[in-house]
């Protein structure tokens, strides 16, 4: 017999399933030889310079409490960070939280914003965190397709959902570059965007955590356009391969930050005070530790891309991040949740379905290219004769 208790947990809980992304990932990860391209993690490790930092700190019993919004000497060092690559200037002492990476930043910004009832467009296909969220805090997502329009929300389409959906809407939310296809914005995009949203009572929430991979382009940004609605979210996860470290950073206006501290007080109190010091010195003295990164992301990108094109999956070529999404085949499995448990048993290659990002994603993979080119090239062998098996 069930617990009688959980009919009176949080209702909303009972529309969210777990990730399963995450569940495909464990399922795959127990295939003897498989190569999986499933995880949104740089496949390199922490530079030495960072990893010292930590280890110094916690010589030197740098082991209590940190305050809430984080150490100031990092706080400093994350806005000298994104004024120097960006442009971005926000006052270290009130416009800047630390946050358990971008994750908890993205849960204080939407749970500060939203009221019951309330509206968040979101453009898809789109990592699916910002969609659950707005469901906990029962507001309602408005998911946007962007599959017809080259994956970019487009001015025009934002006017005609806030037409729509009218005094509802409380927040947009974008994501550029984008997980799960690569794309981003160049800085015109934004600013038409932000014409749109410019006087009126919405948020921008704007989640830059891949800001350090552009390929072809400058970073551009929102807050350039829009700073007084604009919510930032960066970190360290992808620019310095830190994702287990948990730092992220959130920026916005002072009065807007006051309110989001409560937040971020109220549920994790402070990030882990020896992490910080990491973070410190990877905002300080890692400025470009992301370029020899990039650079191979870049020529794995230019690989896979021509490799896939060549049998048939249709792709937009990514402009930054370290995914690509890549559209199924005529003469294929066309069910792409069907189609990467078929891969993974018969290929031994693990992708992830693009539907697992929002309207729009259905027929799609999205392939993470965070993984070595020896094993980009032995997994492309594979899907090769998978592909000529299924056709024949």
């Amino acid at each position: 017999m069930g617990n009688l208790l959980v009919s009176h947990l949080k209702k909303e809980l009972s529309l969210l399933q777990p990730s399963d992304i995450r569940e495909f990932d464990a399922y795959a990860s127990k295939i003897p030889g498989i190569i999986k391209f499933t995880m949104g993690e740089p496949d390199f490790n922490t530079p030495e310079h960072i990893k010292q930092a930590a280890i110094k700190s916690i010589e030197q019993n740098q082991t209590h409490y940190a305050p809430s919004n984080g150490t100031l000497e990092l706080r400093k060092a994350a806005a000298k960070f994104l004024a120097t690559k960006y442009q971005q200037n926000y006052d270290p002492t009130s416009e800047v939280i630390i946050t358990n990476g971008a994750t908890e930043a993205i849960y204080t910004a939407l749970t500060s914003i939203l009221n019951p009832g309330d509206k968040v467009i979101i453009p898809t296909p789109i990592f699916p965190l910002y969609i659950a969220i707005t469901t906990l805090n029962q507001a309602e997502p408005v998911l946007v397709d962007t599959s017809h329009t080259g994956f970019k929300l487009t001015p025009k389409r934002l006017q005609a959902e806030l037409v729509k959906n009218g005094s509802a809407v409380k927040a947009v939310v974008l994501n550029y570059p984008c997980n799960p296809t690569g794309v981003t914005y160049s800085q015109a995009e934004l600013d038409q965007l932000a014409a749109v949203l410019k006087g009126k009572p919405i948020f921008a929430v704007c989640d830059e955590i891949y800001s350090e991979l552009n390929y072809d382009q400058p970073h551009a940004s929102m807050v350039k356009a829009l700073r007084e609605q604009t919510i930032l979210l960066n970190g360290v996860s992808k620019s310095h391969a830190m994702t287990g470290w948990r730092i992220g950073v959130l920026c916005a206006p002072r009065e807007i930050t006051a309110e989001l501290a409560k937040v971020h007080q109220f549920t994790i109190t402070t990030t882990a005070t020896m992490v910080q010091a990491a973070a410190e010195e990877a905002f300080k003295n890692g400025l470009n530790d992301s370029l020899p990164m990039k650079a191979e992301y870049q020529k794995r990108r230019d690989y896979l891309y021509d490799k896939l094109t060549a049998l048939g999956f249709e792709c937009v070529k990514p402009q930054g991040a370290f995914y690509l999404f890549a559209k199924i085949p005529t003469g294929l499995i066309q069910d792409d949740q069907k189609f990467i448990y078929d891969l993974a048993a018969k290929a031994h290659v693990a992708v992830i379905s693009g539907s697992s990002f929002g309207p729009g994603g259905a027929g799609y993979l999205r392939i993470s290219y965070a993984a070595s080119l020896e094993n980009i090239q032995e997994a492309m062998r594979r899907l090769d004769k998978y592909v000529t098996e299924q056709r024949n």
